[in-house]
C-alpha cells in the first residue's frame, strides 16, 4: 500500500470519527457553583484537597491560590490546575486528577404534575428538557402535554413553553432545548371538562386535543335511556369572564372547563 493511500484512509477514517468525538466532548459535565471535587497530584500527596466550587466559580488550591474552574469540564479543570502548578514552578510535570464527589451546582427543579418532583443534577452538558422530564419519572396522568421552563439566559429572564408531543413530529426535535443550572420545569395540570345530567358516568374528564362533544359524551359512558341528545346545553366562559350557554352540535370541539349538561327526554 502506498504512502498516499495510507494517508487517504487515515484522513477519511479520522473525518468519520471527528463528529462523534466532538459530540462526546460537548456532552461532558461542566463544573458549577456548589460542586464538591477532590484534587490529587501524582506523587504529591500533600496536594490532595477536597473543596467546593464557590459562587463565582473558583476554588482555593495550595500554592497557587484561587483557580477558576466554573464552566470547565473535568479534563479542562485538571489542565488548568496543572498549568498553574507548572507555571509557578511548584511541580515540574504535574499529573492532576479531579474527581467529582457531589453535584450541587447544576441543578434543575422539576415541579408540578410529574411522578417524582424534585431537584435533579445536570450530569452531562447538553441535557434536554425531555431528559430532565424523564429523570423526574415523566408527566403524571393528570399532567398536561406542555412543559413550561423558566430560568435565565444571558443574564435575562427566560421563559418558554414546550409542546412535548410535538417534539416527536417531523422537525419538532429542535424545540427540545438544553436546560441550564437554576432552571425550573413546570408541568401544569391537564385541562378538563365537566359533564353531568343524564349520562352514565358524570364527572370531570381530561380534555384531549381536538375532542368533540360526541367523544366527550362517549367518555362519560354515553347518554342514559332517560336522556336525549336533542336538548344538550354547554356552558362556556368567554373572554370577558361571563358564561355563555350554547346549544352545541355533536361535532363541536370542547374547550377547557366546558360544562356539558344532558337533559332528560320529555317523552
Amino acid at each position: 500500500m502506498t504512502k498516499f493511500i495510507r494517508l487517504l484512509i487515515a484522513f477519511c477514517f479520522g473525518a468519520m470519527l471527528l463528529p462523534a468525538a466532538v459530540a462526546a466532548d460537548a456532552r461532558e459535565y461542566v463544573l458549577g457553583a456548589g460542586d464538591v471535587i477532590r484534587i490529587t497530584v501524582f506523587q504529591n500527596p500533600d496536594l490532595t484537597v477536597e473543596t467546593r466550587v464557590t459562587e463565582n466559580g473558583s476554588i482555593t488550591y495550595p500554592l497557587v491560590g484561587a483557580v477558576s474552574v466554573g464552566g470547565l469540564t473535568i479534563q479542562a479543570s485538571e489542565q488548568r490546575i496543572a498549568d498553574r502548578l507548572r507555571e509557578g514552578g511548584f511541580v515540574l510535570k504535574p499529573q492532576v486528577n479531579v474527581l467529582l464527589l457531589q453535584i450541587r451546582g447544576n441543578l434543575v427543579s422539576v415541579l408540578g404534575q410529574v411522578n417524582r418532583p424534585g431537584r435533579y443534577p445536570i450530569e452531562v452538558a447538553g441535557t434536554k428538557v425531555t431528559d430532565m422530564l424523564a429523570t423526574a419519572g415523566g408527566a403524571a396522568a393528570s399532567g398536561a402535554d406542555t412543559v413550561v421552563i423558566v430560568g435565565t439566559r444571558d443574564d435575562k429572564p427566560f421563559r418558554a413553553e414546550i409542546d412535548v408531543p410535538a417534539l416527536f413530529q417531523p422537525g419538532g426535535v429542535d424545540a427540545d432545548i438544553a436546560v441550564r443550572g437554576g432552571d425550573a420545569l413546570y408541568v401544569q395540570r391537564a385541562p378538563v371538562f365537566y359533564i353531568y345530567g343524564e349520562v352514565n358516568r358524570p364527572g370531570a374528564y381530561r380534555l384531549e386535543r381536538g375532542m368533540s362533544l360526541m367523544q366527550g359524551l362517549a367518555l362519560g359512558g354515553g347518554i342514559t335511556l332517560r336522556g336525549t341528545d336533542k336538548r344538550i346545553k354547554l356552558n362556556r366562559r368567554n373572554a370577558s369572564g361571563e358564561v355563555d350557554v350554547i346549544e352545541p352540535e355533536m361535532s363541536m370541539q370542547l374547550q377547557s372547563d366546558d360544562v356539558v349538561y344532558v337533559r332528560e327526554s320529555l317523552f
